[in-house]
C-alpha cells in the first residue's frame, strides 16, 4: 500500500523525530504541497532547494524529505522567480511535497546528535542540553547534543583525524592544546555555539561542532579546552542516511510500499582554497 503525505508525516512523528521536539524558532514537518498526496518515492536530501526538487522531479518522486528547511523565517513574498518561490512553484506544479525535519531529528532519541556520536566513536552518551519542556518528559529523554567518553585516550590531533575520516570533513578547524590528552567528547551537529556553556559544564575535553565564531573559540580556548569545528555541512550531511534508513524501517513495520533514493548532489558551499 501507498501511504498518503498525511501518513507519512505520521510516521515520522511516531517512529523517527516527533514533530513537538523542534524548537519554537523552527519550521518543521510539511512545507509544502497537500496531505492527500500518494507517494510513492521519495527523495531524501540535506537542502529543501532547487537541485534536489529537480532531481526530485526528474526521478518523478512524490515527496522530498530533508533535514535543512525550505524556509525558516516567515516568507511575505512568494516570488517564484527567486527561492523560496522557486522551489515551492515547482513542488505545486509536480505535485512534489516537501517536509523537512531539523531540529526535532537533531534532539530525538536516535536521531542526528546519536549518529553523530556513534560515527565518531563516543560512548555511554548523554544528553549535553537536556529539554525541560514538560510536553517531553513522559517518553525517553531529549534534547541537544552528545556528551561521552572515547573509546580509548587519544591526543586532540589524533581526534581531529579520526572526526576527518569519520565525517568526510576536510579540512577542519581546531582550537586548544593539539597534544591534550581527550577522554570525554561533546558534540553537536550543526551550529554548535549556543551550547558552548553546557559544553564547558560538561566536563568534556573537547567539542566537535560547526560554525563556531572567534570569540566562542577563544572562550573555549580560556577555559583550557579543546574544540574541532567541522563545519556545518559536514556535521550534517550525515542526516540524508539516517532519514533514509530509518524511513525505510518505519515503513516496513507500516506495511507501507516506499521507494527511497538519496539525493547525491550535495556539496558543501564552503571551499577551501
Amino acid at each position: 500500500m501507498n501511504p498518503t503525505v498525511r501518513q507519512l508525516i505520521g510516521l515520522i512523528d511516531s517512529d523517527i523525530a516527533p514533530w513537538n521536539l523542534a524548537e519554537p524558532w523552527d519550521n518543521c514537518g510539511l512545507i509544502a504541497g497537500h496531505p492527500n498526496w500518494p507517494v510513492k518515492k521519495v527523495m531524501v536530501g540535506l537542502d529543501a532547494d532547487m537541485p534536489v526538487l529537480e532531481a526530485a522531479r526528474q526521478w518523478q518522486a512524490d515527496m522530498i524529505l530533508t533535514h535543512h528547511p525550505l524556509f525558516i523565517t516567515p516568507v511575505k513574498t512568494i516570488d517564484f522567480s527567486v527561492m523560496p518561490g522557486s522551489a515551492i512553484v515547482l513542488a505545486a506544479t509536480e505535485k512534489i511535497a516537501v517536509v523537512c525535519a531539523h531540529t526535532n531529528l537533531d534532539k530525538a532519541a536516535d536521531g542526528l546528535n546519536d549518529d553523530l556520536a556513534r560515527r565518531l566513536q563516543i560512548q555511554h552518551t548523554r544528553i549535553l542540553a537536556p529539554d525541560t519542556d514538560t510536553v517531553t518528559l513522559t517518553g525517553p529523554p531529549t534534547g541537544l547534543g552528545r556528551v561521552g567518553t572515547v573509546s580509548e585516550p587519544v591526543s586532540v590531533a589524533q581526534m581531529a583525524d579520526q572526526v576527518k575520516r569519520h565525517l568526510g570533513a576536510t579540512p577542519v578547524r581546531v582550537v586548544g592544546d593539539s597534544g591534550m590528552e581527550i577522554r570525554g567528547a561533546a558534540v553537536c551537529s550543526g551550529s554548535g555555539g549556543s551550547l558552548i556553556p553546557a559544553f564547558l559544564a560538561s566536563g568534556a575535553d573537547v567539542y566537535i561542532t560547526g560554525d563556531i565564531k572567534y570569540h566562542e573559540a577563544r572562550l573555549i580556548e580560556s577555559h583550557g579546552r579543546a574544540l574541532i569545528d567541522v563545519g556545518h555541512f559536514a556535521s550534517e550531511i550525515i542526516a540524508k542516511e539516517l532519514l533514509a534508513r530509518r524511513l525505510e524501517k518505519a515503513a516496513l513495520r507500516a506495511g507501507f510500499s516506499l521507494e527511497i533514493q538519496l539525493f547525491a548532489g550535495e556539496t558543501d558551499p564552503f571551499v577551501s582554497i
